[in-house]
């Protein structure tokens, strides 16, 4: 992906676990046509999240198919394995966890060597003091605003502090005036995007099953496409 698309003030990256699993070549497709540029691949391991829906072959073979640029999440309990093999698979940017790597700024600078964008995904709990030392070195900062592996459960919806959590890191990024891009996954809804993008709050929003369904998914893409434009182009 182009530093242009990087730089974009928001980005709309749908969820690879959201799609229909037995056509993911087909279902790339419809991204390409809706004009999506980037695919989110969750990596989990059963342990730190209890499901494992994706193989890293699967990824390696779909990357090979498709156009679109891959960021990865690895949920792992042991990442450095899963951050390796998605380096081999050619992903653009990985976040791994800050909670379950010993050695993070070591990781991300790994990761960097190695000529990929490097950051961390924090849980819903986990405080943004974790980052004091390493948020220079954080292309992104994934928040997750529902806890790992509940995303299947209809009742679970995005935890009381999301807001506050959003505003103290933007104010943190701001603050340094840096340009890490700040990353919102769980139950982001089309309004999460128009809100949070509009106030250059959050850049790069993972699209799932509360704003794209599967039985409708080209049309739910190009409605939230067209958000993305209209953020882009300072339309709103």
């Amino acid at each position: 992906m182009s530093d242009k698309i990087w730089n974009n003030k928001c980005i709309v990256s749908p969820s690879l676990i959201t799609l229909d699993m037995c056509n993911l070549e087909t279902q790339c497709r419809i991204l390409e046509e809706a004009g999506i540029n980037l695919l989110h691949i969750d990596i989990l391991d059963g342990y730190f999240s209890p499901s494992m829906p994706l193989g890293i072959d699967t990824v390696k073979q779909l990357k090979k198919k498709t156009c679109l640029e891959f960021e990865a999440h690895v949920m792992a309990v042991n990442p450095q394995f899963f951050v390796d093999e998605l380096i081999e698979a050619g992903v653009s940017q990985i976040v791994f966890h800050i909670e379950t790597c010993e050695h993070v700024d070591g990781m991300l600078n790994y990761i960097h060597s190695k000529g990929i964008r490097a950051g961390v995904a924090l849980k819903p709990a986990t405080s943004l003091n974790q980052l004091e030392y390493i948020l220079e070195k954080c292309d992104s900062v994934l928040l997750m605003l529902i806890n790992p592996g509940y995303a299947q459960m209809k009742g679970e919806s995005q935890v009381i502090y999301s807001r506050r959590k959003i505003t103290d890191l933007h104010a943190m990024i701001k603050n340094r005036d840096l340009d890490t891009k700040v990353i919102l996954d769980g139950r982001v809804s089309a309004e999460n995007i128009m809100e949070y993008g509009s106030k250059d709050m959050a850049n790069i929003f993972v699209a799932g099953s509360t704003c794209v369904r599967k039985q409708s998914l080209l049309e739910d893409l190009k409605k939230i496409k067209m958000i993305e434009n209209q953020i882009n182009k300072g339309e709103v």
